[in-house]
Parts: structure tokens; C-alpha cells; sequence
């Protein structure tokens, strides 16, 4: 399986000449998820959701299918008939040929005061690789590669060092992190690696590992 970072929180994935993309959103390439054969969107902020990046490869290529959760589903659903798929947590579907299961419920507390929206994460084939989305959800089988999100206004660095000890990957690579510095990068890196108890890595975007 190849993976192929993009900015912020999106990723492809590349497998047996079909491809996965993860979290095309307002931060991404404009073309983050063009020619892609299934698009999965974790949430419906606007960092992980552009609907015009959505449309975009929707329209690209026909066969296209989407899977989201409700609050995203209802926004495109009618411009795709058929093409748009719901989903929850304990979902399991086949999407652009990776098995794929629906971890999680809601969105990590951003302030009390904020309303929490849903969120869910994607395990890709038995767990070769997790993509929390915005949250810091364990699921419930070993992780190969864990999309580990770094920096964002929900997070704190204690927190994604805890995650990455609970989730016990093999790799973790670096995602949500749009955000973050490169002044603040390698003190990230230098404590994720340190503390983390994985092989911790970062792409930057447009460049791919084999996972």
C-alpha cells in the first residue's frame, strides 16, 4: 500500500492500481482527491470537508463514491445520487477495494463551551492503517500504521504522546498539522520520537512511503 501525504489532515492511498483518499479539505491541494476511486471524510469542518474539492473529484471521475458520516452525507448526497454512503461508528464497508471500519463517535472537546461535532475514524484493512480524523480514538485491534494528528486547537503535545503509547503502532506519520511551525516541527518530532515508543515519522506533502 502506498501512502502519499497531502497538506494538513489528507491522505492517498494507493493499492493494486485503485485509489483511497482521506480528508480532502480547505487546507489540501485543490486537486487533493482528483482521480480518486473513493473519497472517506472523517468530519464536516472545513479543514477535513471543501465541498468543492469533494464535487471536484466526484465529478472527475463517475464511478466515484463517497463515505461520511450524516453531516457531511446530507450536504452532497443530492448532486451524486447513489454515489453517497452514510455512515457510523461499527461500519464496515469495502471502499476502492480496502476494507474499511468505522471507529468513533465525536470530536475532541475544542472548549466546553463549544458544541462538540460527530467524527469518525477509518481503519483500513484489518489495521495496515487508522485515520482518527479529530479525535484520539483507540480502536479495537492492533494499529500498523497510526495518522497520528499533531497540532490542532483541540490537542496538546501530552496528549498525542499518550495517544501514540495507548495505540501502540508500528509507525506513525503525521497528520493535522497545518498549523504547526516549522520553528515548532522539530520540537514535536524530537518529543514524539523520544516519548512516543514508535517509529515516528513526518512526510512532507507529496512525498509517499510504502505502508
Amino acid at each position: 500500500m502506498k501512502l502519499t501525504k497531502k497538506s494538513h489532515a489528507c491522505v492517498r492511498l494507493e493499492k493494486d492500481g485503485r485509489t483511497l483518499v482521506i480528508d480532502p479539505g480547505g487546507f489540501s491541494e485543490r486537486d487533493a482527491a482528483v482521480g480518486a476511486d473513493a473519497v472517506l471524510v472523517t468530519h464536516e469542518h472545513p479543514d477535513h470537508f471543501d465541498e468543492g474539492r469533494l464535487r471536484t473529484a466526484l465529478e472527475a471521475n463517475p464511478a466515484a463514491e463517497l463515505w461520511t458520516l450524516r453531516s457531511v452525507a446530507e450536504q452532497v448526497s443530492a448532486a451524486f445520487p447513489g454515489r453517497v454512503h452514510t455512515v457510523g461508528h461499527g461500519d464496515t464497508f469495502t471502499a476502492a477495494g480496502f476494507d474499511v471500519q468505522v471507529h468513533g463517535e465525536l470530536h475532541a472537546v475544542i472548549h466546553p463551551d463549544l458544541p462538540r461535532v460527530t467524527n469518525v475514524g477509518y481503519l483500513l484493512d484489518g489495521g495496515r492503517v487508522f485515520h482518527p480524523g479529530d479525535a484520539l480514538t483507540l480502536p479495537d485491534r492492533p494499529v500498523e500504521t497510526l495518522l497520528l494528528p499533531v497540532m490542532a486547537p483541540w490537542n496538546k503535545l501530552a496528549e498525542v504522546i499518550e495517544y501514540v503509547r495507548e495505540v501502540r503502532p508500528q509507525r506513525a506519520y503525521d497528520v493535522h498539522d497545518a498549523l504547526l511551525t516549522d520553528l515548532a516541527r522539530p520540537i514535536y518530532d524530537g518529543h514524539v520520537g523520544r516519548l512516543g515508543g514508535t517509529d515516528h515519522q513526518r512526510l512532507d506533502p507529496g512525498a509517499s512511503a510504502e505502508v
